[in-house]
Formats: structure tokens, C-alpha cells, sequence
């Protein structure tokens, strides 16, 4: 989503800079695109802006840097990284202390606890890194990080870290070859970068070694800034422009950055390539007073914008189109305040009347480390959970119910099972029982481990989220990238071959949610997922059954002993995030929570008819939980006081240690234990 305005940059007010008014008119277009786009506005690709301010920021550091090269010959590293100090830390200080207290005020603890962490990643100048490894960044849980706006800042601190490091080595060993170099390296990222974003989306999207051709595009045109005439000049400015604009509605989340990044990128070069030049065209519109305050405040509204949205958000639940427009009038007043009472007084150097720089540092240091403590604690504490009575207790704690033991869990390295992804359960030895599924295998993992050390039984886990697990089914899901879909039919062959290479495996068992691949949807509160399995011309209840017959039948031919987990209930309008967050903020009731977390056996029995008919033609035996879950008039949630449901379909590991003891009558009886 967002982006960090290039006021991170140099400023066009800085030593050896000549200010351009149209630079902040360039700024101000980027910066409305990206709230906008946050806010909810019909601007698809707003998330661009982020290319404009690479490419901006790219060329302000250049230019500072070519500059002061050009005039002494040198870089002073030191001036350079306490420029960008003073620009960039007070604002971002500020901003992250008022977050984290509001976030004290309105965050679950859950939610709390994963701020801490981002605000402690954001203040070392590596959440790129943190959110990389987590969930992709259009995906909907990005509404509850509050700190997520700060990736594209680390990706621009680290390029502060590496470029001027890097000309300084170039000074060293081959100052002729300086922009060649540059130019090899733009060109290796580019390459790179559209290469391998199908396959690597997050990575591309979030790390410095995919986005740097972007400001390394600026850095070369400062380098190199081409002398254009009047009409090219007027004709690149409108020309860029329109691009970006173009850019803004024109790119997609799926696929990016790849080549599309490259729409933002060139127009915004363009633009700076015609700015300034012998004519005014676009830049008599960028260099208006409206659009110049708004590229002087940009870098405050980036930082402000989003967590008042995303804190907002959690704390109001849905929320109107005016109510939107609201909050972000709510981030514009605190982006002047923040603009005119410490970002600006607070860069000056001590001889333009700033503060001494011991004082600066020492009051940036003291600012930082309330930052890294405060957010240590809310994570290390887990977000506080005793600010909350005991009724709202039970679903936050659901909530926090889904984090598992991963200690045995990775790809293994050797045995039968070498190179899946897979978790080992039960004492040591060559696994007896393999449990083979999607992600209601992994809501169960905590409970098959402790079935599997009752019983004695070695066994591996292996699952993949959203698939099938049956022989040569293949699938289509709204919510997975091509390359996850492509990952089922993958994992499936491999454990095909690692059942053939494992004499000492003697019974499976296959989990899913079998609904959700028959009736191809989710239901409730997850009804916008589609999925569409397939089975060569068969889709979805068809080849759901002819896969599970097949499977069944191929595992029984190795003389391995199959049985299949019926479908734990799901709860169609369940979420113990969305029920804690509905009844700590009054959106709820005590009653209408409990009516939430339940679905009538009637309901269950119409949504699992396809799924059930599919089963029962595989032929093999069936583990039914319901029992422990649902009487004859309803499936329920919740069991003295606790919640057993993550959200509509998934178990909390309470709700996991409920079915481990069938899961280890299985397994002594499979194994005649």
C-alpha cells in the first residue's frame, strides 16, 4: 500500500540544492494518490505513488550527493547521515509514541503485542524486513498493522546506508566508472526485479535489492540530467505526468512491482527530466501554492495517514465514506502540526538557529529508546490482555490460539520425507502415521502432537493452505496467488513419492475442509473466497469425490491403513478477532456474541451435504468429531466460558486438544496399539 514520501530525501532547501517548487508539486501528487488510496477512494493503483517518491528520492539524493562531489571532491559520510537524521527521526518519533499510545487505548492484545514488534522493527530501520517475512501487503490484514507505512521508509534508510558507501568505494578504485557502474547495477536490480516477482511477490515488493533500480532510475538522472527544448521540454512535462496519472489507475496489486513499476517510474522521470527546463508547461500547474504545500507536508501526512486510519478502523469497525474523509482531515491537521512544530525547527542545522547537535542526538537517542522499550514490552508482555474483563477475555484469547509449537517443524533434510515441508510428532524414529492436509491439519498440529506422544506413534504433518488433500486435484482460489495454487498438485507428488520411499509408514490420515472445496465458496463471514477444484474435466464436487477415491485406493494398494477426518463445524459468523474487538468497543453484546459463535445443526447438515456424499464414496473410515463439538440441535463455539474457534472454520489449539483424543484412538488403532 504505502509509501514514504521523498521528503526522507534531501531537501531542495539543503546545501548545494537548488529548491524547485515543482519537485514539491510532484510530491503532492504522489502523497494524494497513496491517502487516497488508503481512504478507500476509486484509485486502484494509488499504492504507485510509492514509485514516484523512489524515483524523487533517488534523484534529491543524487543531486545532494553529485553536488557536494562536484565541489569538494569528497562525501562527508557523517554530515550526510545527520542530515538525513535530523529530517527523518523527529517526525517519525512522534509519530510512532502517539501510536503506540493509542494503540494502549484501542488494540486487542494480540493486535498490541504485533505492533510492539512492528514499532521496534521501524525504529532499527528494518521493517521492510518484518513484513516481509509475514503476509503479503494487500492482503486484509494489513488494516490491523499500524506500523506497515514504514517498510518503504527502511527501503529508503538502507539505500541512505548503501549508496553513499558505495561512491565512496567508487571514489576509491574507479571514479571514472561511477555512473556505469550505477547503470549495471539499475539494470541487474530491473532484471531481477521483473524476473522474479511471479514467483517472489513479497520479497520484490518489500526488499531494497528489487525496488533500488527505482532510486538508483533517479540517482542516474541527476547524474545525468538531459538538455531538452522548449517543446520536449513542455511535452516530456505533461507527457510524465499523464503517465503517472495514468499509472495511478492502470496498475494492479497482483504481479507487482514487476514491469508495471515501470509506468510510475518512467513518468515520473520524464517530469523531472522537463521540470525546471525553458518553458514552464506541467510545472507552472506543479509549482501552484496548493499543490506546493501539499509536497511540504507530504512527508508529515505519509507518516500520520495511515495508522489514523488503520487505529480508526479497529476501533469504529466499518466505516462510511464520510467517515473516512473524517479521519484523513484528522491526519492533515496532525501532518501540519507535526510539519510546522518539529519537523521543520528540528532540521535545521545549529548554524541556520537550530538545535546543537549533541542536544539533537541526545534527544533523539532518549526518544528512540522509549520507542524500542515501549514496543519490547507491549510484545514481550503480549499486548497487555489484562486491560480487558473476563468476558471479552475468552475471545481474545481465542484469538491468540492459533500460534503453534514450530520447533520440529521445516523443510527436512533427510528420510523419506526429504525436502517437504513438514512438522515431525511423536517420539523420535521413522514415522509410523502421516496426516496429510490444508490448513485445518495445521489448526490441529498442537492436538496430533499430543495424540501422537500419548500413543508412542511417530508421525509427520504435512499441509498446504487451500488444498485439497487427494491425488492430481488441482485448483483455482480467490484468495491465493497462481504460484500457491501451484503449489497443491506439487506438494501432492511429492508426497506421493515420500509414501513410496517409507517401508515404515503404516496408516494415513487425510484432513480438510470439505465443504469449501464441494460447494466451491466460504460461508458467513468468509463467503467473498472462492475456490474451484479440479480433477482433469471434473470440478468441484466431482473431482473432490473421484480424487479422494483415487487417493484412498492408491494408499490402500501400499497396504497402508486410511481414514479421513470428517470437517470440524464451521461457524459462519464467528471470528474471535471481530467478536473480541465488537464487544471491547461496544459494537456487541454479551448475548450476541455467544449467538455468533454457534451454527444450528440444521445449517450444517444443508452446507455439508455435497462434502459428505463425496467421503462417504471414498470407501475409507471415517473420524467424526462432531460429537464433541455439537447435540442435535446446534454446534457450538464455545465451552465453559472458553472459545474453541479461531474464526469460522478454524480450531484454536484448545479447540485441537478437544479432538486429540480421537486423533489417538486412530492412531492405536491403526498401529493395533
Amino acid at each position: 500500500f504505502a509509501a514514504k514520501p521523498c521528503h526522507g530525501a534531501a531537501s531542495a532547501r539543503e546545501p548545494g540544492v537548488r529548491y524547485r517548487p515543482e519537485i514539491d508539486g510532484l510530491r503532492a501528487v504522489a502523497v494524494a494518490a497513496v491517502v487516497a488510496y488508503h481512504a478507500g477512494a476509486p484509485v486502484p493503483g494509488g499504492f504507485a505513488g510509492v514509485d514516484v517518491f523512489f524515483v524523487l528520492s533517488g534523484y534529491l539524493i543524487g543531486g545532494l550527493l553529485f553536488a557536494e562531489l562536484a565541489a569538494t571532491g569528497r562525501i562527508d559520510l557523517s554530515a550526510f547521515w545527520l542530515r538525513r537524521l535530523r529530517r527523518l527521526a523527529p517526525a517519525f518519533l512522534l509519530m510512532a509514541l502517539v501510536t503506540l499510545g493509542a494503540g494502549f487505548l484501542v488494540l486487542l492484545p494480540f493486535e498490541l503485542r504485533e505492533m510492539g514488534k512492528q514499532a521496534v522493527a521501524a525504529a532499527l530501520w528494518a521493517s521492510n524486513l518484518l513484513f516481509w517475512r509475514q503476509a503479503g501487503y494487500f492482503d486484509t490484514g494489513a488494516r490491523e498493522k499500524p506500523f506497515l507505512h514504514t517498510w518503504s521508509l527502511a527501503v529508503e534508510e538502507q539505500f541512505y546506508v548503501v549508496l553513499p558507501l558505495l561512491l565512496f568505494l567508487l571514489l576509491l578504485l574507479a571514479r571514472r566508472r561511477m555512473v556505469p557502474v550505477l547503470a549495471v547495477l539499475w539494470a541487474a536490480s530491473l532484471a531481477a526485479t521483473v524476473a522474479l516477482t511471479a514467483g517472489q511477490p513479497d520479497a520484490t515488493f518489500f526488499l531494497l535489492p528489487f525496488r533500488g533500480w527505482e532510486l538508483l532510475s533517479g540517482v542516474l538522472l541527476a547524474a545525468w540530467t538531459p538538455r531538452v527544448g522548449a517543446a520536449a521540454s513542455r511535452g516530456l512535462g505533461w507527457g510524465g505526468l499523464a503517465v503517472i496519472v495514468a499509472s495511478l489507475f492502470l496498475v494492479r496489486p497482483e504481479g507487482f512491482p514487476g514491469w508495471q513499476a515501470l509506468l510510475p517510474v518512467a513518468g515520473t522521470a520524464m517530469a523531472i527530466a522537463a521540470l525546471g527546463g525553458p518553458t514552464p508547461g506541467a510545472g507552472a500547474w506543479l509549482s501552484h501554492p496548493a499543490p506546493v504545500f501539499l509536497g511540504r507536508i507530504s512527508y508529515a501526512l505519509y507518516l500520520w495517514h495511515w495508522p489514523v486510519l488503520v487505529i480508526a478502523g479497529l476501533a469504529r469497525g466499518e466505516m462510511g465514506a464520510a467517515e473516512r474523509l473524517l479521519w484523513v482531515a484528522v491526519a492533515v491537521a496532525l501532518s501540519v502540526v507535526s510539519w510546522r512544530l518539529v519537523e521543520t525547527p528540528l532540521r535545521r542545522a545549529p548554524e541556520a538557529g537550530g538545535v546543537r547537535t549533541p542536544v539533537f542526538l541526545a534527544g533523539t537517542g532518549l526518544a528512540a529508546a522509549v520507542v524500542l522499550g515501549v514496543g519490547g514490552l507491549a510484545f514481550l508482555r503480549d499486548g497487555f490482555p489484562g486491560r480487558f474483563p473476563p468476558e471479552v477475555r475468552a475471545h481474545i484469547d481465542a484469538s491468540q490460539g492459533f500460534l503453534q509449537d514450530w520447533s520440529r517443524c521445516g523443510v527436512q533434510a533427510g528420510g523419506p520425507f526429504a525436502g517437504l515441508d513438514a512438522c515431525l510428532v511423536g517420539p523420535e524414529g521413522p514415522p509410523e502415521v502421516l496426516l496429510w492436509g490444508d490448513s485445518h491439519l495445521r489448526a490441529l498440529m498442537d492436538g496430533a502432537a499430543a495424540a501422537a506422544d500419548d500413543a508412542g506413534v511417530p508421525g509427520v504433518l504435512v499441509w498446504r493452505a487451500g488444498c485439497a488433500p487427494a491425488f492430481g486435484v488441482t485448483k483455482a482460489e480467490s484468495a491465493a496467488t497462481p504460484a500457491e495454487d501451484a503449489l497443491c498438485p506439487a506438494t501432492s507428488e511429492a508426497i506421493r513419492a515420500a509414501v513410496e520411499r517409507a517401508p515404515s509408514l503404516r496408516a494415513v490420515l487425510l484432513v480438510g475442509r470439505w465443504a469449501y472445496y464441494a460447494e466451491g465458496r466460504g460461508v458467513g463471514l468468509d463467503a467473498a473466497n472462492r475456490i474451484e477444484v479440479r480433477l482433469g474435466d471434473l470440478r468441484g464436487e466431482a473431482a473432490l469425490a473421484y480424487g479422494l477415491r483415487e487417493t484412498v485406493a492408491w494408499l490402500e494398494g501400499r497396504g497402508l491403513r486410511v481414514a479421513i477426518l470428517r470437517q470440524v463445524p464451521e461457524m459462519p459468523l464467528y471470528d474471535s478477532r471481530e467478536v473480541a474487538r465488537g464487544l471491547a468497543h461496544g459494537w456487541i453484546t454479551q448475548a450476541e456474541a455467544l449467538a455468533r459463535a454457534g451454527v444450528p445443526a440444521a445449517d450444517l447438515a444443508a452446507r455439508t451435504a455435497a462434502s459428505e456424499a463425496a467421503i462417504a464414496g471414498a470407501g475409507a473410515e471415517l473420524l467424526d468429531p462432531l460429537p464433541l463439538f455439537c447435540d442435535a440441535e446446534r454446534c457450538d463455539a464455545m465451552r465453559d466460558g472458553r472459545a474453541l474457534w479461531f474464526d469460522t472454520n478454524h480450531l484454536t489449539n484448545e479447540g485441537a486438544a478437544v479432538v486429540a483424543p480421537l486423533l489417538r484412538g486412530w492412531m492405536e488403532g491403526a498401529l493395533g496399539r
